[in-house]
């Protein structure tokens, strides 16, 4: 799968770029290269959150739903920048990607005084006993105003 996307305002650090494609990695479901299409030097590797962190539930402004014509969290698609090391992959919680499903419009949302991490241990099983931002590094949803996505 690939699918154009377009950023409202430049992803942080990547300005001016605002233009990307998204490519699913054959063989990880939910794994995706985000490639700038202004500058093929310009890469980042995203999750689907609702694949991996299935108890990830970051919650965005009315005026974020608006800019990306969100009606219902269930038109949004969370993806989160993953950061592979020597000892382990890390996501950036606190800055994830919401993505317009229908119209590739996203942006990348800080989420101010919501206490997720900006680099999660990516742990699949921890991340089902996820309570709160708190006590496990994995939570998913996408709503308007205060809306969950």
């Amino acid at each position: 799968m690939t699918a154009s996307l377009s950023f409202v305002s430049p992803p942080p650090g990547l300005a001016p770029l605002t233009d990307f494609r998204l490519r699913e990695i054959a063989g990880a479901a939910g794994l995706f290269a985000l490639q700038s299409a202004e500058d093929e030097h310009t890469r980042l590797f995203v999750l689907d959150a609702s694949i991996y962190l299935p108890q990830y539930t970051p919650v965005i402004s009315d005026e974020h739903a608006r800019s990306l014509d969100l009606a219902t969290p269930d038109q949004a698609l969370v993806l989160v920048v993953t950061n592979p090391g020597e000892t382990g992959t890390t996501v950036n919680l606190m800055a994830p990607i919401v993505v317009n499903a229908s119209t590739g419009r996203c942006a990348q949302i800080i989420l101010d005084g919501q206490d997720w991490p900006l680099r999660a241990e990516l742990n699949p099983q921890s991340s089902a006993d996820a309570t709160s931002p708190t006590d496990a590094p994995l939570r998913h949803e996408v709503e308007p105003a205060g809306a969950t996505v």
